[in-house]
């Protein structure tokens, strides 16, 4: 039987304190500290998609090895790696067929979604495609669903979860702010849009912070990191338009999965 979370811990921590005073060594303790089982959950964000190296076993779903989820378990080695994230997830794509490996020995798990629920790629391609009003028009939509049917579809993923797995620490992932404004991009859109899609990505932050606050789940933002490594700054993590891959448009990078959100993520546990 696995111990609970409290429990677990405090051994860890007197294993640790033991592992010190014997002169045993940092890598062990760090071994058992990270004997976890865990399950990265979400949309193309935790999938990986923009990362490139995707494994091929995984099909449309593009999880990549250099996603946030796949590079925490490498470097920690935990008892048991279920890695379900698929691009283009929504939040009924997750309870329908994301939970399965998760149950109540799952002690982590990690999940980014609501970006495809409130219409992100539609909204981008309205806002390459058409005029300033009417890339604003079609985000001011995007917010009222974040704001009027979001919240439900949350909760009833992370309801989910907290059934099949009541012990796990849960991390919800944010989505970064695509754009550096006044940056160094002297073409594509205007910086009015790019303005309003920052602000719609703060919005979407927003909700589901709350939702997962309101279920005693862990909130990782990851606006922090990504400043200074938008689209249109001197170090992008973030790909623009792909016209030769579309589906890697708008998404991070290796480099923002690996300096991004790992961090960010390693950071709670």
């Amino acid at each position: 039987m696995k111990l609970s979370r409290a429990a677990a811990l405090s051994s860890s921590l007197l294993l640790s304190a033991v592992l010190a005073l014997t002169g045993a060594g940092a890598a062990q303790a760090d071994s058992t500290a990270q004997a976890v089982d865990y399950a990265a959950l979400g949309d193309s964000y935790s999938s990986g998609v923009g990362a490139g190296s995707y494994d091929s076993s995984s099909g449309s779903c593009k999880r990549s090895t250099r996603a946030y989820p796949q590079l925490w378990a490498d470097a920690h080695a935990p008892s048991s790696f279920a890695f379900t994230a698929c691009a283009g997830a929504r939040t009924d794509d997750v309870t329908a067929s994301q939970l399965g490996p998760v149950d109540s020995g799952t002690d982590l798990v990690s999940i980014t979604v609501g970006g495809n629920d409130a219409g992100f790629a539609d909204v981008m391609t309205t806002c390459v495609l058409q005029s300033d009003s009417a890339c604003i028009n079609r985000i001011n939509e995007a917010k009222a669903y974040v704001d009027t049917t979001l919240p439900g579809k949350l909760d009833a993923v992370y309801a989910a979860i907290s059934a099949k797995a009541p012990s796990a620490r849960v991390v919800v992932l944010g989505y970064p702010r695509f754009y550096k404004l006044g940056g160094s991009c002297s073409l594509g859109l205007s910086e009015r849009k790019r303005a309003a899609i920052n602000d719609a990505a703060d919005h979407l932050n927003a909700a589901t912070a709350k939702r997962a606050a309101d279920h005693g789940f862990d909130f990782a933002d990851v606006v922090p990191a990504f400043t200074g490594h938008e689209i249109c700054s001197g170090a992008p993590w973030l790909h623009s338009l792909k016209w030769f891959d579309i589906s890697e448009s708008y998404h991070p990078t290796a480099a923002g999965q690996s300096g991004g959100y790992l961090p960010v993520f390693s950071m709670f546990l």
